[in-house]
């Protein structure tokens, strides 16, 4: 049978397009996280999975981008409109180092009136007071700063590191096919934007993470043409820490909808791990699908259960708010049959979790 043949071939060698879209759609669920834990057993022999602790820090929600999956957005006159002090930042950036956190993740909206002085300013005074890694800034803040400074994205990357910028995540990704962005998110910037971005960074030495957002109007084929850019732009640059794929909240959104079900969640997860054959991590989302399916994850081929997040304000403006302690995360993973790791940004393993 054909997708057996897919299956067995994708522990040693890459799938096709064709085959992920066959996969998705015909494959049995089990099988499936069969295959995709084979190969994660095999990257990760070890039995080893791992988590961080970090905090989200938003520093504004206002965001002219006004992305129609979004909770948190805020226009600049509304109420609930803010942006932090440097005072404000400074004292979750301490109290993350107090709870054993070693990086912390600012990601706010695309605010018009804030320059790159702010982000430069930000960092520097972060880096003289602590001791911590900064994994910020998303590749549509970066485009932003770009085209606001009147400075190249290499260029703009590079003033950003001079300030302290030691990494970035994957945000703003959602789908890298166009034709959804423009009816999701039509103000934020394209794919090739996006990928640019990224590709400059890894170019400058910088590490990063890549994201997927499922669930709001894409087709199978979409997501696997996400996973495909993603895999190509791996392919040239090797840059990429790890995967995170998560899924759409529509509460309190102007898109609205239903989650899509766990098992749909499981069946991408899989087979995420399976066509990114140049990803050593790939991460379960825990906090959108919960504690109880974020286990089931590392036997559908996640390694890792990202971080216990002290904070968190996205996902929690849609409605869902799930919250984990550190005790309960090396419990969930050592029930799960793995070994608990602690680890930092770029996988280093900072302590391991005995039974």
């Amino acid at each position: 049978m054909k997708i057996t043949r897919i299956l067995d071939k994708s522990i040693e060698e890459r799938i096709s397009f064709d085959d992920a879209v066959l996969l998705f759609q015909k494959a049995d669920l089990l099988d499936l996280a069969r295959a995709a834990d084979n190969v994660c057993r095999k990257k990760h022999p070890d039995g080893v999975a791992t988590f961080q602790i970090d905090r989200n820090i938003n520093y504004t929600n206002i965001c002219r981008n006004e992305c129609s999956f979004c909770a948190f957005y805020r226009a600049k006159d509304h109420p609930e409109a803010y942006v932090l002090t440097q005072e404000e930042i400074n004292k979750k950036v301490a109290e993350t180092i107090e709870l054993s956190g070693t990086q912390v993740m600012l990601q706010g909206g695309i605010n018009p009136d804030l320059k790159i002085d702010y982000y430069t300013n930000m960092f520097k005074d972060i880096k003289k007071k602590f001791t911590i890694r900064i994994h910020s800034l998303s590749p549509p803040e970066i485009v932003y700063l770009s085209e606001s400074s009147g400075l190249s994205i290499a260029d703009t990357l590079k003033e950003l590191v001079r300030a302290g910028l030691d990494s970035l995540p994957g945000g703003g990704a959602e789908i890298l096919v166009d034709a959804v962005r423009q009816r999701i998110s039509p103000k934020k910037i394209d794919s090739g934007k996006w990928l640019e971005v990224m590709g400059e960074a890894h170019k400058l030495g910088m590490k990063t993470t890549a994201t997927m957002m499922i669930g709001t109007v894409e087709t199978v084929s979409d997501r696997i043409e996400h996973l495909q850019k993603i895999r190509d732009l791996q392919d040239g640059t090797d840059g990429f820490l790890s995967f995170i794929p998560w899924t759409f909240q529509p509460g309190n959104t102007a898109l609205g909808g239903k989650s899509i079900s766990p098992l749909e969640y499981l069946r991408t997860l899989s087979l995420c791990r399976l066509f990114l054959d140049n990803f050593q991590n790939v991460q379960g989302s825990w906090v959108t699908q919960g504690k109880d399916i974020g286990q089931v994850c590392l036997s559908f081929g996640a390694n890792d259960l990202g971080s216990i997040m002290i904070e968190e304000n996205v996902v929690k403006a849609a409605g869902v708010s799930h919250k984990i302690t550190v005790e309960e995360m090396v419990d969930l993973i050592r029930k799960s049959g793995k070994m608990p790791a602690l680890r930092d940004t770029e996988f280093g393993i900072l302590r391991v979790y005995g039974s």
